[in-house]
């Protein structure tokens, strides 16, 4: 699929069919997030698959109760390590969540080219989770991203939604600098 396309289409998804990812299908979605650049390629991240019933029940409870969760036919919960090493300011200890969110961010845009839905949750109680599925002290959570086939026609072009425009976001060399136009 064109990656335009890809990026213009991919939107959260919170009801999903019973239907199983193939194997292979699940295989390059996470490679997609394996392969994602960090800070000096440390790759501080590890991923937790969870499939069972019981699991992806408890899991959505520690999500806010956000119990379409536990609808989907496996869960990511990404998990970030903390890095104790100063890159100069408060880039250090964060670059960790910056790191897992740009695998994150891999890896639903490639369940959106494979026809996956997914919805990336930020709304958790990290001890929960941690405490849920075994997770070290010096882990946290940093997603909680449910993957399967949407019910309906969910993928529609967000482009045409509300956005803001690029003069809005975009200034030309400094914060208070001019708008970006063509």
């Amino acid at each position: 699929m064109d990656f335009y396309k890809v990026i213009r289409t991919r939107r959260s998804i919170r009801s999903f069919k019973p239907d199983p990812i193939p194997p292979d299908i699940l295989e390059r979605i996470l490679d997609a997030a394996r392969i994602s650049p960090s800070g000096s390629n440390r790759q501080p991240w590890l991923f937790i698959l969870v499939d069972d019933p019981d699991t992806k029940r408890k899991l959505a409870e520690c999500c806010s109760r956000q119990m379409f969760i536990a609808e989907a036919p496996v869960v990511v919960v990404v998990c970030g390590f903390n890095i104790h090493y100063n890159r100069g300011g408060y880039m250090g200890d964060l670059s960790m969540l910056v790191d897992c969110s740009i695998a994150t961010t891999h890896l639903i845009l490639a369940a959106r080219a494979e026809g996956v839905g997914s919805c990336w949750i930020g709304a958790f109680d990290n001890n929960c989770i941690k405490k849920l599925l075994g997770i070290p002290e010096d882990v946290n959570v940093v997603a909680v991203v449910p993957l399967g086939y949407p019910k309906g026609d969910a993928f529609v072009d967000v482009s045409v939604e509300s956005r803001k425009s690029l003069t809005d976001i975009v200034r030309l060399n400094r914060f208070d600098g001019p708008g970006w136009s063509r």
